[in-house]
C-alpha cells in the first residue's frame, strides 16, 4: 500500500514496523493517537510531502519517485541524511557491536572464530565512521555553499573554483557501496561460524544485520539518485554563469 497523508500515523507502524526508525529521525515519537499523517506532521513542523516520499520510498521498494524528491531544497534532503548518520553511528552500530561482544563473551567452542568476526565488525564500523564523516565534513559543507550562492545570486569567483576541487562527481565515483561488507559480515555468519550455545542471540544479530542493510541501501538510494542529480543540476547552473 502506498501511505497517503489522510492514512493514520499508526496504521503505518501497523503495516511495516521497520518504519519506526524512520519516524525517529523526523523527531515523530509514538503516543500519536489516531492522528492522521498529516496532523501529526503538522504539529511536530514537519514537512508532510517529504515525509511521505521518504517513508512510501522505505516501504516499498518498487517505490522511488525521484523527480518529486529532486523538488525538495537541498538543505532539507542533507537534514535527513545527516539524522541518519545519527541513528547509525549513534544506535544501530552500538547495538549491533555490542551483540556481538555479548556472543563472543558467551562462545565456549567458536570463540577464535567469533573474536575474527568481532574484528571484522570493528573494521566496518572505522570505514563507515570515515566515510561519514568524509561527507559531513567535506562533502556537504561544499553543497550547501553553492547552493546558497546559486539561491542569493550572490556567486562568486571562489564558487567556480570550489566547483573545480570539491565536484559532486569526485564524490560519485568515491561513495562505497557499504552494504556490500555488511552482505560479506553476514555470510560469514550463516556459513562459516560454528553454532553458537545462544541460538536466539544468533539470530537476533543476523536479523539486525539484515535491517541495517536494508536501511544502508534505502539511505544509498537518496544520495546517489536524489542528492548527487541534484547538486550536479546546481553545480551546471553556476558555471553557466561563468564568463
Amino acid at each position: 500500500m502506498q501511505f497517503l497523508a489522510t492514512t493514520k500515523m499508526a496504521d503505518v507502524i501497523h503495516h511495516n514496523y521497520l518504519l519506526l526508525s524512520v519516524l525517529n529521525r523526523f523527531n515523530v515519537h509514538l503516543g500519536f493517537g489516531d492522528k492522521t499523517i498529516e496532523e501529526v506532521c503538522s504539529e511536530q513542523n514537519v514537512n508532510v510531502d517529504f515525509f511521505l516520499e521518504i517513508i512510501n520510498s522505505f516501504h516499498d521498494q518498487d517505490y522511488f519517485p525521484k523527480s518529486h524528491l529532486q523538488a525538495f531544497p537541498i538543505k532539507l534532503i542533507i537534514d535527513y541524511i545527516k539524522k541518519s548518520h545519527s541513528y547509525y553511528l549513534d544506535y544501530k552500530i552500538p547495538q549491533i557491536e555490542r551483540m556481538i561482544h555479548a556472543l563472543t563473551e558467551d562462545a565456549t567452542t567458536s570463540k577464535k572464530q567469533l573474536e575474527l568476526l568481532e574484528k571484522f565488525f570493528s573494521e566496518y564500523k572505522l570505514e563507515l565512521i570515515t566515510h561519514i564523516q568524509d561527507e559531513e565534513n567535506r562533502v556537504y559543507p561544499y553543497v550547501l555553499a553553492i547552493d546558497n550562492a546559486l539561491q542569493s545570486g550572490n556567486i562568486e569567483a571562489s564558487h567556480f573554483q570550489m566547483i573545480s576541487q570539491n565536484s559532486i562527481n569526485f564524490f560519485a565515483d568515491e561513495h562505497n557501496n557499504m552494504e556490500d561488507k555488511l552482505f560479506d559480515l553476514k555470510n560469514i555468519i550463516i556459513k562459516y561460524i560454528p553454532p553458537a550455545s545462544n541460538y536466539t542471540l544468533t539470530n537476533s544479530l543476523l536479523i539486525e544485520l539484515f535491517r541495517l542493510e536494508r536501511d544502508l541501501n534505502d539511505h544509498a538510494r537518496i544520495e546517489d539518485k536524489i542528492l548527487v542529480p541534484k547538486v550536479q543540476q546546481v553545480e551546471n547552473e553556476i558555471l553557466k554563469l561563468k564568463v
